[in-house]
């Protein structure tokens, strides 16, 4: 059956988007679904790459397991010949999962060999060396991410955290090993019982040789840059050149950015934002939730049509308080549920382009807006492209998903100039 080389599942809809952005850089057709679902949508055997955004990051482990198996299955159904099980370059996840139960599953429905989980994105500032998850300089439990509401990284050690959550052995492919070439890196490979291998990258020339090391395995893991270098290896190959994405034809209409990351560069690009801002907090959230959006609402409706800001971030200190008091589960769903609403309610009024921060936030949004499948189009920063949503009600909008950490500092005032 004709199909996509590449299947992507993505454990959220910020990943999805910038795991697609890397195909699309190497020069492969490539199209997102939302959900297992949006796959209806889209032209499959026109596809070099395919990318099924899910919402499964923070989910019950059971529950995340069988919406990738059933993505999974159906990109399968779909011929796609590779899968490839996306997740944060920070590795977010629990002691409980959901990265390793979700790999154990997709190992086995493919009956994997060796499977790489290859993380780093040195473009951004992730790297792995001796197994360790540097964001920039700082090791990954000292970067931000332990204060995470959800998935707090505390242990920098990958190896040490994906054994935690699933019983197949894990091993380590070390930088040192890679920078021999592919050859030297089958070999040392080949004695281990590991079947889960954390790979090493301080620079995209080991993610190169990762890649050329698991080009035809039936499972491969990781953030996006490893995305990218398959794309680029295949496209090598095909003898085929790297093509820009598609520009997009954005409509007339509003601008507005939607944030409840509170990542710390999330919360730096809030505070450099040029335009007018409005605070929605997770304690509104939680306790006046309709009053609180209409509120949000009314301020919006007195602005402009140059971009405008509603967040729900705050310091970690804020954040953690509301937990204590009303629990992580109850201030998370409060907070997604007004953000979802508010993306809802702005589209109806007129906005045509619309950036949302943070994982949960954009799933929520997405979903509210019935968005069924995306192309992909220019950059904003590396693993943040514009989208344009096709068919369903709110098709047309020019949607960029930016996951927490990503982007510059100046990323809000810029995005827009690029449509």
């Amino acid at each position: 059956m004709s199909g996509p080389r590449i299947g992507a599942v993505a454990d959220d809809y910020t990943g999805a988007t910038d795991l697609a952005s890397m195909f699309a850089r190497a020069g492969m057709r490539t199209a997102q679904a939302i959900g297992t679902g949006g796959l209806a949508a889209l032209d499959l055997g026109a596809l070099d790459a395919v990318v099924v955004a899910l919402k499964t990051r923070s989910i019950a482990v059971a529950d995340a397991v069988q919406q990738s198996l059933d993505a999974a299955t159906a990109l399968r159904a779909h011929g796609a010949r590779q899968l490839y099980f996306k997740y944060c370059s920070t590795f977010d996840s629990t002691p409980a999962g959901n990265i390793g139960p979700v790999a154990d599953a997709l190992a086995a429905l493919v009956e994997a060999g060796q499977v790489p989980f290859c993380p780093a994105f040195p473009e951004n500032g992730r790297s792995v060396h001796r197994g360790h998850l540097f964001v920039g300089d700082a090791l990954l439990n000292e970067s931000g991410m332990e204060h995470h509401p959800l998935t707090p990284m505390t242990d920098p050690n990958l190896v040490r955290w994906l054994q935690r959550q699933t019983t197949t052995p894990v091993g380590l492919l070390r930088a040192d090993v890679l920078r021999q070439g592919a050859d030297a890196a089958q070999r040392a490979l080949a004695p281990t019982d590991a079947r889960f291998v954390i790979t090493d990258a301080v620079t995209f020339e080991d993610i190169l040789v990762t890649a050329e090391v698991f080009q035809e395995a039936p499972l491969v893991t990781g953030g996006s840059a490893l995305g990218l270098a398959l794309g680029q290896l295949w496209q090598r190959e095909r003898g085929r050149a790297v093509v820009d994405a598609a520009a997009l034809t954005p409509k007339p209409g509003r601008a507005a950015i939607l944030a409840g990351s509170c990542s710390t560069m999330t919360l730096a690009q809030i505070a450099a934002f040029g335009g007018p801002r409005h605070q929605l907090s997770a304690e509104a959230a939680v306790t006046d939730g309709e009053p609180t959006v209409a509120r949000a609402l009314a301020w919006s409706d007195a602005q402009g049509d140059g971009p405008f800001l509603i967040h729900a971030s705050a310091a970690p200190d804020a954040v953690k308080a509301a937990q204590a008091l009303h629990g992580v589960e109850r201030v998370g769903h409060a907070i997604e549920a007004a953000m979802a609403k508010l993306g809802r309610a702005l589209v109806e009024r007129g906005v045509t382009r619309l950036i949302v921060a943070g994982g949960e936030t954009s799933g929520a949004v997405t979903q509210a807006l019935g968005v069924e499948a995306l192309h992909i189009g220019p950059e904003i920063a590396p693993g943040v492209p514009w989208t344009q949503v096709v068919g369903g009600p709110a098709e047309g909008l020019c949607l960029a998903l930016k996951s927490g950490n990503f982007g510059a500092v100046d990323m809000f005032d810029s995005a827009f100039g690029l449509l």
